[in-house]
């Protein structure tokens, strides 16, 4: 496949169609994974556990000990379902962030796009390192941004669709030096291509100002930097202010998940959809203008409608309208929705 040249993508969008003008993508969830395998490797193997369905959704949603197959979804005629039912519903763009060790399909999101007109933009790069093949270890820097630069210029994954931004770039806590070998060459392949960098971080705290430290040290630009899963991370309103004063992008991701129980981190409370409304509020009061894009991360079977969760459509059904019930402009919406997706999207 002819590789595109910085020129060639400046101005426009990549999604798994190719490139677009960024002035079609419309309504946008930053955040989702719609084919996926999100089960650590020892797991992959032997009993997978029961399926998800109606009588065990409570449990497959707030438990640390969910079945193996909740965790993965790998059907393409699934995922046509669901993107058709948020597509129904004013959803126009998906951004698709199932990348290395998770199972990326992208011929596959290829078909979801085709068969639904939602516009998919995939992400590239590797996940924490816990997913990651063995050879990953001995890989340089340089090697792990060639590889980058390569998926949004030619193809991911041996096709021919290519990548529309870089990440979710996985960070844990401890952050473990293969991690931030990724991470520095993303802000690598970054710099080549002019696409927006997403990451994941670790779960603590204070690992958001870290990686932003780790990032402005190196020259990255926290404006095309979103922070992924600042819902069931930063807590504290000091620790938000300071993470938004580095200019990055804040995501709250987790819409949909209602309960306070996260199964990740049991030390910690999730907000509600409201509380991670109020905590946005909070961020735009301060002037942070542009600085918020938000998503539902679907990542476990249980999550989707088919299996009695709240589905890809719950922020443009239930969410957008509770918006304005709480106050929200329809400029604050559409800058949230539209306007700040389309900006990181867009190659510079």
């Amino acid at each position: 496949m002819p590789r595109l040249s910085r020129d060639q993508m400046r101005g426009k969008a990549q999604t798994v169609q190719g490139l677009v003008d960024p002035a079609v993508l419309g309504s946008t969830l930053m955040h989702e994974h719609l084919i996926w395998d999100l089960r650590p490797p020892p797991l992959r193997q032997g009993d997978q556990g029961e399926e998800p369905g109606l009588a065990n959704h409570w449990g497959m949603t707030t438990s640390v000990a969910g079945s193996p197959a909740n965790l993965h979804q790998p059907s393409v005629e699934v995922a046509i379902e669901a993107v058709a039912e948020a597509v129904a519903h004013g959803c126009q763009t998906i951004v698709e962030l199932t990348i290395g060790g998770i199972s990326p399909n992208p011929n596959g999101l290829k078909q979801v796009s085709d068969a639904t007109g939602c516009h998919i933009v995939m992400g590239c790069g590797h996940y924490v390192e816990e997913y990651q093949p063995p050879e990953n270890h001995h890989r340089s820097i340089d090697d792990f941004a060639a590889e980058m630069v390569s998926q949004v210029q030619e193809g991911l994954w041996g096709t021919e669709v290519r990548a529309g931004l870089l990440g979710e770039i996985g960070c844990q806590n401890p952050w473990t030096p293969l991690e931030r070998r990724v991470l520095e060459a993303a802000l690598m392949a970054q710099k080549e291509t002019g696409a927006a960098l997403t990451i994941h971080p670790g779960r603590r705290q204070d690992q958001p100002q870290e990686v932003m430290e780790f990032i402005k040290a190196r020259g990255g630009d926290p404006s095309r930097t979103i922070m992924d899963h600042i819902d069931r991370t930063v807590f504290d309103e000091d620790a938000l202010f300071r993470l938004a004063d580095t200019g990055v992008v804040l995501e709250w991701d987790l819409f949909g998940q209602e309960s306070c129980l996260y199964p990740l981190n049991p030390d910690v409370d999730m907000p509600n959809d409201a509380g991670r409304l109020r905590a946005m509020r909070k961020i735009l009061d301060r002037g942070h203008r542009g600085q918020i894009v938000i998503a539902h991360d679907i990542c476990h079977r249980s999550h989707m409608t088919r299996w009695g969760g709240w589905g890809y459509a719950h922020i443009h059904r239930i969410i957008i309208p509770l918006m304005r019930r709480r106050g929200f402009s329809e400029a604050e919406i559409k800058e949230i929705l539209v306007d700040t997706p389309r900006r990181l999207l867009t190659f510079i």
